[in-house]
């Protein structure tokens, strides 16, 4: 992969490289910032080859689940078990056919499994969460673009899933956000880009195409997507791996397109290529003042190519507001 054609944006940091090595491994992150302290927190990142890390808000290595293959992560905070608030996050769990649900404790920053909902999909792929009302909602993506959304609830200690929803995008897809605000769902069909679902099950498989591929704003395979709040405005994240770039819309009204960045080297880490997951978070999260994102870089070492054996891949860190300075985003 050639480095990204979007407007140039420093790495603010880097985590470690993920443990699977020489194989196609770290895939999607995820970030948590302790709304009651966001100077503390997590970011969580996929190997999908053998499980989910949780690093600190710099990168640094915290714990290492061996639960893979892990493919997507997603997480929503607040949800009760036994009694007690905890951070719920689930992932794709491509070798069981299921939901991998974790529970993170927001006192120690310990997460544990807490149990697998089998999901019948084509391969559990893309994986997102979201709120509506007082329902977690997990939406599954199979491979082959087979979509399943489910109500999560904790039954007896263990985690329940309840089918609401079924309907195929098209073709293979991955990433998937849910916007809780406006009760949207955004699902990347890899090879023609960005649709738009109203979160409701009733509406069944009513879509929009927000964003097509291949266009000026997305070059296939269309990845990962993230939802970033701040000051009351809401902007849509894709990753465009095709030319490692990353595209935003502002999604708080009628979507509007802002532009694209890509990840060039920065605080000691290389630019970022190929890129396939990627998570963002508005506000203050550890010591980015106002928002940071996270993405998923398939060559950590500078000078691997796509046609040799790579050593190594991670996650990027980016300062949003390194982004909104390189776009003029006010």
């Amino acid at each position: 992969m050639t480095v990204g054609t979007g407007s140039p944006v420093a790495a603010a940091g880097e985590t470690a490289a993920v443990g699977t090595k020489v194989r196609d491994a770290a895939d999607d992150p995820e970030i948590w910032a302790d709304p009651r302290d966001p100077s503390r927190g997590v970011i969580l990142g996929t190997d999908k080859q053998a499980g989910l890390y949780v690093y600190d808000l710099a990168g640094k290595d915290l714990q290492f689940l061996p639960e893979g293959p892990l493919n997507n992560v997603d997480l929503r905070d607040g949800f009760e078990v036994g009694g007690r608030k905890q951070v719920l996050i689930g992932a794709s769990d491509r070798g069981r056919g299921a939901i991998s649900f974790f529970l993170l404790d927001p006192d120690n920053l310990q997460a544990r499994l807490w149990g697998r909902t089998p999901v019948k999909v084509s391969e559990p792929y893309g994986f997102c969460m979201g709120r509506r009302g007082s329902e977690t909602i997990a939406i599954m993506v199979g491979k082959d673009g087979d979509i399943r959304q489910l109500n999560i609830t904790d039954q007896g200690g263990q985690p329940a899933a309840t089918l609401t929803r079924s309907f195929d995008v098209g073709s293979q897809s991955e990433g998937c956000v849910v916007d809780d605000e406006a009760g949207y769902l955004y699902i990347a069909e890899e090879a023609k880009g960005i649709w738009r679902y109203s979160l409701d099950p009733a509406t069944g498989s009513a879509r929009v195409h927000m964003a097509p591929a291949p266009s000026p704003e997305l070059t296939p395979d269309v990845e990962g997507l993230t939802i970033l709040r701040e000051m009351g405005k809401t902007y849509l994240i894709a990753s465009s791996q095709g030319d490692s770039a990353f595209a935003i819309w502002r999604v708080d009204g009628e979507p509007a397109y802002v532009g694209r960045f890509s990840v060039m080297p920065g605080a000691g880490a290389d630019a970022v290529t190929g890129t396939d997951g990627v998570a963002a978070l508005g506000g203050r999260v550890g010591a980015f003042p106002e928002g940071l994102i996270v993405v998923q870089d398939d060559s950590d070492t500078d000078g691997e190519t796509t046609e040799g054996a790579r050593a190594r891949q991670n996650f990027k860190l980016v300062d949003w507001r390194a982004v909104k300075a390189a776009l003029g985003i006010q």
